[in-house]
């Protein structure tokens, strides 16, 4: 297994992680493939890949049951991250806001410690960046539970730059999480992974194959499952759709010539930005998981790396990443 090290001084994590949310949210009916599910981490594991991603949010908090239950007996194997600080709306329980309170901060990890059922978080993110509460409370607050013992490393999910440096200042942060793959550039455009490169952060990339599109798959609307949110989702919907197909085809071409799937070359070209990246698919089966650790041995270089970059300019994709009021909180 590739490693890389996480943050400045960090341990050497898997270059290629497990996106678990999927197991059990956002894409469907997911309660029959609970088995399958925990036999891919077992599978994961196996293969020497131990960066498991969660939150508290995803179910909610079903997610991180699930895992804790696939690493009871193999916790040394495990690098666990989560999250908290996506809550419901008061007023609206189908809208989502960020709570970076201290108080909510420390009860939140209280509970993910015992959903999971471990005594400490190897990585514990901030999922949203909470306008609210200054970063530095937040992280402060985050900084009191790696004194406890709870928590061994900080990170933020979709923060700024700025944002990101302010909290640098408060407390090391080992990682900041972001959508980031071939259809989806923000980071390299908006001076976050400058800053991460800068600040000695690791840029965890999540979604590194658009949601499941990269792969080649998705053919149709009508492949998802009822209760998939990508069938709202704008990227996904109406035009959107279509655009993006033309695109995903270009993707087929070039993997096809270069002898590897869709999906391989897509996680490749993400890992190939730099030493400083880790990609987190996500997958509920083993063949998937299997096809993914495949993307660790297709080396790209600087002429296709190039196309792939002309294919993909930061605009390509049509549509928003995400519906609504969630576009409003990334790279705050």
């Amino acid at each position: 297994m590739q490693t890389r090290t996480l943050g400045k001084n960090g341990p050497a994590v898997s270059a290629l992680g497990l996106g678990c949310m999927g197991m059990s949210w956002a894409y469907g009916a997911t309660a029959a493939d609970a088995d399958e599910a925990i036999a891919t981490i077992h599978h994961a594991l196996d293969r020497g890949l131990n960066v498991l991603d969660t939150a508290d949010v995803y179910g909610p908090h079903t997610n991180e049951e699930l895992v804790g239950k696939a690493i009871r007996g193999r916790r040394e194997q495990a690098f666990i991250a989560t999250k908290f600080g996506i809550v419901p709306h008061p007023t609206d329980p189908a809208q989502r806001v960020a709570n970076g309170r201290p108080d909510y901060v420390r009860s939140s990890c209280d509970a993910s410690l015992k959903r999971l059922g471990i005594d400490t978080i190897d990585l514990y993110y901030q999922h949203r960046v909470d306008i609210n509460v200054p970063i530095e409370d937040t992280v402060g607050a985050m900084a009191e539970l790696v004194a406890a013992g709870k928590v061994r490393h900080l990170g933020l999910s979709e923060a700024s730059g700025a944002t990101l440096e302010r909290a640098c200042k408060v407390h090391p942060i080992a990682a900041l999480q972001s959508e980031f793959s071939l259809w989806t550039r923000d980071p390299q455009g908006n001076g976050m992974l400058d800053a991460c490169r800068r600040l000695g952060v690791s840029l965890v990339a999540y979604s590194p194959l658009g949601r499941g599109f990269l792969t080649g798959a998705i053919r149709s609307p009508d492949d998802f499952d009822a209760g998939d949110y990508r069938r709202g989702s704008p990227r996904f919907v109406g035009d959107n759709f279509s655009r993006n197909l033309q695109l995903v085809e270009q993707v087929r071409s070039l993997a096809a010539d270069k002898g590897c799937s869709p999906a391989q070359l897509a996680l490749a070209w993400v890992l190939a930005q730099g030493e400083e990246v880790i990609a987190i698919p996500g997958t509920k089966q083993r063949s998937r998981l299997d096809e993914n650790l495949g993307a660790l041995d297709v080396r790209l270089g600087a002429a296709e790396l190039k196309a792939l970059d002309a294919m993909f300019p930061p605009d390509a994709a049509a549509g928003e990443r995400y519906a609504g009021a969630m576009m409003h909180m990334v790279n705050v």
